[in-house]
């Protein structure tokens, strides 16, 4: 017979249990008498979300206790807000609405938490406010309607709906001014094979993290980063070497950003300006939006930024289709012959000569891949954007709604103007075409949207660094103090000098996205969300009916411990964790043969016949 070990949280060498619990009570006591059992109150909202004492099992027990609640809410919510018409859908993007009003009621729950939260004792039980009590642990009732009124409070951020996701997914995601350059770099049918293919994977781990989300997340433990499902599923260390990884990528994409908008700084300016100085102009600038540090709201300028995107799109389709591109900038970017040819396009992967990053075939084909890759990164924010969802099984809807979108811009536009232009062509198509007059058009509209960008994924980045690493494990003061305050600040402009140093010395924006998206963007994307789904999957799987969490002891029983549960666990599920583990290492089979293809590129662009750019030079990679 098995044994029963039950798991306490006293049983776990973590944080104090003092820090986490108060002091347990057997029974309520009024006037010598017991009159009910005492529920052990446990802490909850964002300061313990990753508690170490918290067990798996009841992470999983308040994610279905909150999402009972969240059906039922929405299901009152639709019928106050009664049937929708097209009328009502358009009026209602400029009222306050029903989740506002919703919201304002979740505040005045908050402030009545305040007043309950107030009067606590000092030995940190909680008084019953509404009768004479004497000072006894809350009842059961009390208990329950105190859990209510946090988990309201807890409510008053989560307004987003799914319409809101599909715009931050869209503007999270959305890069299709390197899609010409990826058919120019595998040709027109590997293209749109694997535009597909990476579309429909980018999709699955968009679900992979939707699912953990929902089996995990709740008002009590709710998820806020990318690093706090892997904290569930295989611990502390799991979460640090997430968070680690996640604020390389993200610093690395700001210096493909610096790099990005100093390249349609130089173009706009033309040779006035030397490029190191175009740079710093865009490390200033950088530097004052990345004081914000608040995105409330961000959302209309998500959508001012995908419509921004839609002109842009529409003048670069006219100009490739009417006129011929600028070869000076393609000639100072790539390793094509320095001189005009027949344009060329190939219905498969072009000769080496035809190559825009390398001669080798292989690795010029696979740095096509890599910005393929890049162009369809950005799940890291998912979990961000569920926590901001009142609903957020809605979550699929916006998901796959946006890559849908996404995958098909990607197409058309890729392969439209790779049949107009053919093999000229650099990364961001919009600094190829002419005349004067319409690429600086699209160069400023490329240039605010950059900026939207910068603020989006700075923010992000500066939040994943400080709350995360600095603060978490190098015990930096939280921003909400003084001293936070003036730590933040600081560490913003220090991280802007250190992406403009990595964009000076690597002046290529071609061989930085290659580099970013075969190192971490293509394992973000694929493997690393493959690798949560299998842990997630094999540790639901392995539970034994008898098992489970006990809200009123607080107690988890498991039956067995060990490899063999989790052998179990992966047998209860054969197929789909073969399918999973197949596609984990799939995924960092590509990463690799990427990482591999973009050294070998910049390699080739930075030797003879190569890029006019060198290392904190003067001369401007868009000529």
């Amino acid at each position: 017979m098995a044994n029963i070990i039950a798991i306490r949280p006293g049983n776990m060498d973590t944080q104090s249990v003092a820090e986490i619990f108060t002091p347990r009570k057997l029974s309520v006591e009024e006037h010598g008498e017991v009159v009910a059992p005492a529920v052990r109150e446990r802490i909850w909202g964002p300061a313990a979300r990753v508690d170490s004492t918290v067990t798996f099992e009841e992470y999983q027990y308040w994610a279905k206790e909150e999402r009972a609640l969240e059906e039922e809410e929405n299901r009152l919510d639709q019928a106050e807000r009664g049937p929708r018409t097209a009328l009502s859908t358009i009026t209602g993007r400029f009222s306050k609405g029903v989740r506002q009003e919703s919201a304002e009621k979740d505040k005045k729950a908050l402030e009545r938490t305040h007043r309950t939260v107030d009067e606590k004792n000092g030995d940190g039980t909680v008084t019953d406010t509404k009768g004479d009590s004497h000072g006894s642990m809350l009842s059961p009732a009390t208990l329950a309607a105190t859990h209510t009124e946090w988990r309201d409070a807890a409510r008053v951020m989560r307004t987003a709906s799914w319409g809101s996701i599909f715009y931050l997914i869209t503007t999270d995601i959305l890069g299709w001014s390197s899609t010409p350059y990826v058919f120019a770099s595998v040709g027109f049918g590997p293209g749109v094979a694997l535009y597909v293919i990476f579309g429909l994977a980018a999709g699955f781990s968009g679900w992979i993290l939707w699912q953990v989300f929902l089996g995990l997340d709740s008002a009590r433990y709710p998820m806020m980063s990318f690093g706090d499902p892997f904290f569930r599923v295989f611990g502390k260390r799991a979460r640090h070497a997430i968070n680690i990884m996640q604020s390389i990528q993200q610093f690395l994409t700001v210096a493909v950003l610096v790099l990005g908008q100093a390249s349609i700084i130089a173009q706009i300016a033309g040779a006035r300006i030397c490029f190191i100085v175009t740079m710093i102009i865009v490390m200033v600038v950088g530097m004052i939006l990345g004081s914000i540090r608040s995105l409330q709201r961000l959302s209309w300028l998500c959508n001012a930024s995908v419509w921004m995107n839609v002109i842009n799109f529409i003048i670069i389709l006219v100009a490739a289709g009417k006129y011929p591109p600028d070869y000076e900038t393609i000639f100072a970017q790539t390793v094509l012959p320095k001189q005009i040819m027949p344009k060329r396009t190939f219905a498969g992967p072009p000769p080496p000569d035809y190559q825009l990053q390398s001669k080798n075939e292989f690795a010029a084909q696979f740095n096509g891949v890599d910005s393929m890759v890049y162009a369809y990164s950005g799940l890291i924010l998912f979990i961000a954007f569920l926590g901001e969802m009142r609903h957020p099984m809605d979550f699929y809807k916006g998901l796959f709604l946006a890559q849908g979108f996404i995958c098909l811009v990607y197409i058309c536009f890729g392969a439209a103007v790779y049949a107009e232009v053919g093999q000229y062509m650099v990364s961001q198509i919009g600094q190829s075409i002419q005349p004067y007059s319409i690429q600086t058009a699209g160069n400023v509209f490329s240039l605010l949207t950059g900026f939207i960008a910068i603020v989006l994924y700075f923010n992000v980045c500066m939040k994943t660094i400080y709350l995360e690493v600095f603060q978490e494990i190098f015990h930096f003061p939280s921003i909400t103090t003084k001293r936070g305050t003036w730590m933040w600040f600081g560490l913003g402009p220090l991280l802007w000098i250190l992406a403009f140093i990595v964009a000076a010395s690597v002046p290529n924006l071609n061989g930085i996205v290659n580099v970013v998206g075969g190192l971490f963007s293509l394992n973000f994307t694929y493997s690393i969300p493959a690798l949560l789904w299998l842990g997630y999957s094999v540790k639901d799987a392995s539970a034994l009916e008898g098992e489970g969490f006990n809200p009123a002891t607080g107690e988890t029983t498991r039956l067995d411990g060990g490899v063999k549960r989790y052998v179990r666990g992966y047998l209860k599920r054969p197929i789909s964790h073969t399918i999973t583990l197949l596609y984990f290492t799939a995924g960092l089979a590509c990463s690799g043969m990427g990482s591999w293809a973009a050294i070998e590129g910049l390699i080739s662009v930075f030797g003879p016949g190569g890029t006019v750019a060198t290392s904190w030079g003067c001369a401007s990679p868009v000529g």
